[in-house]
């Protein structure tokens, strides 16, 4: 997805116009929006496909995964964004009574494009860390069989695991899941970059 500078507003304006929007989305970061581009086939396949197995795990729990639609306000940063996958286990807390923005999630994951692989690594992962309740951040190539797990210790510090093979499973101890790489890419077929 590709991020392009928009207009100035505050949050407050910014998250009305995007209930209000049949045009497409827009992320929001200090005053600015930036609009956001569709996904590739392969991009939106690893995100079904990794909302299916945490889905499917956390099935009788008190654990709940969203894909793409769901905004996550940090409010430290004064940011909204649409992750590309949030989950979380327990309680759920709001924005407001329209339940579409969501303060607390303990996972976040993105499917890595060319033009926001950058930022998503870099600025959108600071901002995210932002979050308190944040435990684990999950980043997931579509061009090879390829993901990063930042983790959050007691400690405050943030560490890197780096799954490569498709027989590797992801532990994700923030919603007592696992992911195997062979389920995240089911089906995906590997584009040049």
């Amino acid at each position: 997805m590709s991020l392009q500078p928009k207009l100035q507003l505050t949050f407050e304006e910014w998250l009305e116009d995007e209930r209000a929007s049949l045009e497409g989305r827009s992320e929001y970061l200090d005053g600015e929006v930036f609009a956001m581009t569709g996904a590739s086939v392969e991009h939106n396949a690893i995100v079904v496909n990794i909302a299916r197995e945490l889905s499917i795990q956390m099935k009788g729990r008190p654990c709940q995964v969203y894909a793409n639609d769901l905004k996550v306000r940090i409010r430290s940063a004064d940011a909204g964004k649409y992750p590309d996958l949030i989950a979380l286990c327990g309680e759920h807390q709001f924005q407001d009574g329209r339940r579409d923005v969501l303060l607390n999630p303990s996972l976040i994951v993105e499917v890595l494009s060319d033009s926001t692989e950058a930022y998503d690594r870099g600025k959108k992962f600071a901002i995210y860390r932002q979050l308190p309740s944040l435990r684990e951040y999950l980043l997931v190539s579509q061009h090879q069989a390829q993901v990063e797990l930042f983790s959050r210790g007691d400690d405050g510090r943030w560490s890197l695991s780096d799954f490569s093979a498709l027989t590797a499973s992801v532990p994700l101890p923030s919603v007592g899941c696992t992911l195997l790489l062979a389920e995240v890419y089911d089906k995906v077929e590997f584009q040049p970059a």
